[in-house]
């Protein structure tokens, strides 16, 4: 497992969307804006369905603040995609079949449960927060505004 740190380049991926295409981080950063990158451990369970509905009720502040939002867990496309339509999510959520992009980021978690890790990864693709909250679905999101905030007025 490796520890991402704060100041490290973010390893670059492709992984498929809701929609089957591959995105990869580079599409992102492309744009010179800072993503959010949260791991959570599986669609419809209630810790990660609080996660991602507030990631949503915060998204227009994350746009506002010039980032983006991309949530990552091992659920297949059909299952992204439900999730997705039933709670009005406007962000890009990814498959991880076989948790391979959770290991690159140090994201696994442990033998019980997939990781919850969001990275904050600045316009030049280096990591600007790493945090880690198993059972807690919404600490990091302020934190993780408040890390772009700062981003965006350096």
């Amino acid at each position: 497992m490796t520890k991402l740190k704060v100041g490290d380049q973010a390893p670059d991926f492709s992984c498929p969307d809701k929609d089957g295409k591959l995105v990869s981080l580079k599409d992102f950063i492309k744009d010179q804006k800072p993503i959010v990158l949260y791991f959570y451990p599986k669609d419809e369970t209630s810790i990660c369905t609080k996660e991602a509905c507030e990631f949503r009720d915060k998204y227009q502040k994350f746009i506002e603040a010039g980032a983006d939002v991309i949530g990552v867990s091992r659920d297949d496309a059909e299952s992204h995609s439900k999730f997705t339509s039933k709670y009005s999510l406007p962000f890009t959520l990814l498959t991880d079949k076989g948790g391979e992009l959770a290991k690159l980021y140090g994201a696994e978690g442990n033998f019980l449960s997939p990781g919850r890790v969001t990275f904050i990864i600045d316009k030049n693709g280096k990591i600007a927060l790493n945090h880690s909250a198993l059972l807690s679905a919404t600490s990091h999101i302020e934190e993780s505004l408040k890390v772009i905030e700062q981003l965006k007025s350096n």
